[in-house]
C-alpha cells in the first residue's frame, strides 16, 4: 500500500474516531481524497476531509480540521499537519514513516509500485492505423510511442491489453496507391492526390501485375506493411492484431450493423441515401450512412469496427488514439455508440497533435501524399530508440510538440534524455564502485534511514514514494507523460544528492544508509523508464 493510501486510511479512522456520525454511516468518507499539494511549503499531502465532512457533521470546515489535526499530530506517520485555508489539511510525513516506506520499497521492489486499478478487465487499445500508403513518418511515431506507453501502463495497473493496428486496405487510398505505381511503371505523371516518393518508385519497379488500380493497390499492400512492422519494430513497438478494414466490409458486418441502428429508429431515408439521425445522439449533424448509390460510406464501416471490438470482442475497455484530423469523427462514433445502447463510458478517444522537428531553427515541414514526410525510421536512427521514445513522451499527447534535434543529440546535462539516463547509469557507477573497493553492502534498517536529514536525502525518498500516485494518475488520465514529468524531478533530487551527500567517504553507517537509498532510487527509476518502453542504461 502506497503511503498516500495510508494516509487515506489514517484519515478515514481518524474521523470515524472523532465523530459519532460517521461511525453510523461511513459513506461521506468516500469522497475524502488525498493530494499532493502544488506548493512544496504546503506539505507532502494534503486533504479535503474537513470540507467534504462540513455538511453531514453540521460544524464549519475549520472547526472539523482542528479537530481532526489534533488526533492526527500523535500518529507515527505524521511529523506535522496544519490546518490552511478553509479547512484543508496539510501533512508532513514522519522520518521513521519514511524510513520504514524505503525499505518496504526494497522487500516489495516492483510490486511496492503497482496499483490495481484494471482488476484484470480487457482493454484494447487501438493506435497508429496509418494507411498502408507509405513508410510510417515522425508524426506517426508520436501516436506509436503514445500508445505503446499507455498500453505499457494500464498492462502495470492490471488491465489485460491487446494492441491493435486497424489496416485501412481498402477503398480511395488503396486505388490512388495503386493508380500511383501504375503511373511511375508507365513513366506518366502521378496523378492528382496520388502518393509519391523512393518507395513508390520501388513499388513500380518490382510491381509484375496488370494496370489495375485495384490489384495493384492490393499488392502493394502487404508489402508497405511490412516496412511498417520493421520500423515500429525498431521503435520496441508489436502489435497483437492486425485487424483488416477489408474484412468487415466483406463479412456483411457493416449491414448487420446498419440494420440494428435502423431497428433502433436511429436512421431514415433522405434523396436516395440512408442517413444516421446522429444529432439524436449528441453529433453536429446527422450523418450518411449508406450512399444514394448502395455504397457504404467509411463511418458506416467505422462504426461496424466498434461494434465489432465492444460487442463481438467484448473488450471491457476501448482507447483510440488518432491524430487531429479525426476530430470531426468523434461525436459521430460516441453518437453511433450510444444508439446501439452500449455504454460509452467504455469507448476512449485520444486525439494526438501536430509534431515539428527544428532544423537550423525552423520547423520542417512534411506531406506522405507528396513524398516528403520525415521517415520515422530516420528520426529513430539519428536519436536511437531510447531518446525517441523519451522526447516523444515528454509532452502530453493533446499539445503540439517540437523536437530540436542539435538539443536531442547533445551528451550534456541540458538534454533531458541524457539527464534522466545518467541518473541511471550514475547509481550503476556507484554501486560498482563500492563492490570493487570490497565494501559489503548492508540494506540499512528503517531507523538508519530516518536518520537520513540532510533536505537533499529527504526530498529523494519521497520522490520514490510519490511514484505510485503518479503512476496511478497516469494511467487514470491517460498520460504517460507524467511518469517523464516524475523520472525528471527524480533524476533532479538523485543528482543534487549525489552532489551534496557524500557515500563512499561517510562514515560507515551514514554510508550503508545512503547506498540503501541509491538502491531504492535505481529500481523506481527502473521501473518509470521500463514503463515508457526505455532501456534503463547500466554505462554512458
Amino acid at each position: 500500500m502506497a503511503i498516500a493510501d495510508r494516509l487515506l486510511t489514517l484519515v478515514h479512522t481518524t474521523a470515524q474516531d472523532s465523530f459519532a456520525t460517521l461511525q453510523a454511516d461511513p459513506t461521506p468518507l468516500q469522497a475524502v481524497a488525498i493530494d499532493e499539494p502544488a506548493i512544496p511549503d504546503h506539505g507532502d499531502y494534503a486533504t479535503n476531509a474537513a470540507m467534504v465532512l462540513a455538511k453531514t457533521l453540521g460544524a464549519p470546515p475549520r472547526i472539523i480540521a482542528e479537530q481532526l489535526a489534533e488526533r492526527l499530530r500523535a500518529d507515527a506517520m505524521v511529523d506535522r499537519v496544519t490546518v490552511a485555508g478553509p479547512g484543508f489539511l496539510n501533512f508532513w510525513i514522519a522520518p521513521e514513516a519514511l524510513g520504514r516506506e524505503i525499505t518496504a520499497l526494497l522487500d516489495e521492489k516492483v510490486e511496492y509500485f503497482r496499483p490495481d486499478l484494471g482488476h484484470g478487465v480487457t482493454a484494447q487499445v487501438e493506435f497508429v492505423s496509418a494507411n498502408p500508403t507509405g513508410p510510417l513518418h515522425v508524426g506517426n511515431g508520436w501516436l506509436a510511442t503514445y500508445g505503446d506507453a499507455l498500453s505499457r501502463l494500464l498492462e502495470f495497473v492490471n488491465y489485460r491489453v491487446t494492441r491493435e493496428y486497424y489496416v485501412n486496405d481498402t477503398g480511395g487510398q488503396i486505388r490512388q496507391l495503386g493508380a500511383s505505381i501504375i503511373a511511375v511503371r508507365r513513366g506518366d505523371e502521378v496523378p492528382e492526390g496520388g502518393y509519391q516518393g523512393a518507395y513508390i518508385s520501388d513499388l513500380a519497379l518490382r510491381y509484375q501485375g496488370a494496370d489495375d488500380v485495384v490489384e495493384a493497390g492490393s499488392w502493394a499492400v502487404p508489402i508497405i506493411l511490412e516496412l511498417v512492422r520493421a520500423t515500429l519494430g525498431s521503435l520496441g513497438i508489436e502489435m497483437d492484431s492486425w485487424f483488416s478494414q477489408a474484412s468487415i466490409e466483406e463479412s456483411g458486418d457493416v449491414a448487420e450493423v446498419v440494420a440494428k441502428l435502423d431497428a433502433q429508429g436511429a436512421t431514415y431515408e433522405r434523396d436516395g441515401a440512408l442517413w444516421f439521425a446522429s444529432e439524436r445522439f449528441g453529433d453536429s449533424r446527422d450523418r450518411v450512412m449508406r450512399k444514394s448509390n448502395g455504397d457504404f460510406t467509411y463511418l458506416a464501416g467505422d462504426i461496424a469496427y466498434h461494434y465489432n471490438k465492444l460487442v463481438v470482442r467484448s473488450f471491457a475497455l476501448v482507447i483510440d488514439v488518432l491524430g487531429a484530423d479525426h476530430h470531426g469523427q468523434v461525436a459521430s462514433m460516441m453518437a453511433a455508440v450510444r444508439a446501439l445502447g452500449i455504454d460509452e463510458h467504455r469507448l476512449e478517444i485520444k486525439l494526438g497533435q501536430m509534431v515539428s522537428l527544428l532544423e537550423q531553427g525552423q520547423a520542417v515541414k512534411f506531406s506522405k501524399r507528396a513524398g516528403t514526410a520525415i521517415p520515422l525510421d530516420w528520426l529513430i536512427q539519428e536519436l536511437g530508440r531510447d531518446a525517441t521514445r523519451l522526447l516523444i513522451l515528454s509532452s502530453s499527447i493533446d499539445r503540439a510538440s517540437q523536437i530540436d534535434l542539435v538539443q536531442a543529440k547533445a551528451q550534456s546535462m541540458e538534454n533531458p534524455v541524457y539527464y534522466i539516463q545518467y541518473a541511471y547509469a550514475r547509481i550503476s557507477a556507484l554501486l560498482r564502485n563500492v563492490v570493487s573497493r570490497g565494501v559489503n553492502i548492508e540494506t540499512s534498517s528503517p531507523e538508519a534511514l530516518a536518520g537520513l536529514s540532510h533536505p537533499r536525502e529527504v526530498a529523494l525518498m519521497k520522490d520514490l514514494l510519490r511514484l505510485e500516485s503518479v503512476i496511478t494518475r497516469a494511467a487514470h488520465e491517460r498520460a504517460p507523460h507524467k511518469i517523464v514529468g516524475w523520472l525528471m524531478q527524480a533524476a533532479a533530487d538523485f543528482h543534487g544528492f549525489y552532489h551534496d551527500c557524500p557515500v563512499l567517504t561517510a562514515e560507515p553507517a551514514v554510508r550503508d544508509a545512503r547506498l540503501t537509498l541509491a538502491t531504492a532510487t535505481q529500481l523506481a527509476l527502473g521501473v518509470a523508464l521500463e514503463l515508457l518502453g526505455v532501456t534503463p542504461l547500466e554505462e554512458m
